[in-house]
């Protein structure tokens, strides 16, 4: 049995969700000749690289009712999120300032008929509007976390949980972010990589 489908039976989805997953898969797979939306060397990991890695962040926040993802790409973790999240009628915003990418979110999000606003726009100027609005923001392979934070704080300070997946430089990342804020932060592994983390920040005050 291949890595692929191992991966997909053993998603904790159900029939239906699965299914919407592997539209997911087969429109990336299609437009990628064409849009190259994702590195061309994770396309035979689809499943453990991006999805099941994606999906991992949802089950981080089981009582999130809205979410927004910053710089959404290809839908990583963003669409994927919304896709499994819907239902428990989860709704997802996605930003990505890309306009091909988010052709592709909008297109795949209409096939699925998740429940996915998405904001052609830069995230600079989407968060503020966003302060106070939803439960969760996350952004995969973005930014560095002092970054990401100084971007977020404001939804952050507002209650808003930050997922943040990182690689195996996290706790440097951190102790970097540290320098500037205190805050409250998990460190979590990652299902899909030993070396990656996956930083959960729960409340953020800057250093005066």
């Amino acid at each position: 049995m291949s890595a692929a489908v191992s991966s997909r039976t053993a998603l904790n989805v159900s029939r239906e969700t699965q299914e919407k997953l592997q539209i997911l898969e087969q429109e990336l797979r299609r437009w990628q000749v064409i849009k190259n939306l994702v590195g061309p060397a994770t396309l035979d990991q689809i499943w453990d690289r991006h999805i099941v890695d994606s999906l991992q962040l949802l089950e981080l926040a089981p009582d999130a009712k809205t979410w927004v993802d910053l710089g959404s790409g290809a839908g990583f973790p963003g669409l994927v999120v919304a896709i499994v999240g819907q239902e428990r009628g989860l709704k997802v915003q996605l930003v990505e300032s890309n306009s091909r990418k988010c052709s592709f979110l909008r297109h795949v999000a209409r096939l699925t008929g998740s429940a996915v606003t998405v904001h052609a726009a830069r995230l600079e100027t989407i968060v503020p509007t966003l302060v106070g609005q939803v439960d969760v923001v996350s952004a995969r392979a973005l930014a560095s976390l002092t970054q990401l934070l100084e971007w977020t704080e404001p939804m952050l300070k507002a209650g808003t949980t930050g997922l943040f997946p990182k690689g195996r430089d996290a706790e440097s990342e951190l102790t970097e972010a540290r320098k500037r804020w205190t805050f409250e932060a998990d460190v979590l592994p990652s299902r899909t990589d030993s070396d990656a983390r996956i930083i959960r920040i729960t409340s953020i005050e800057s250093h005066s």
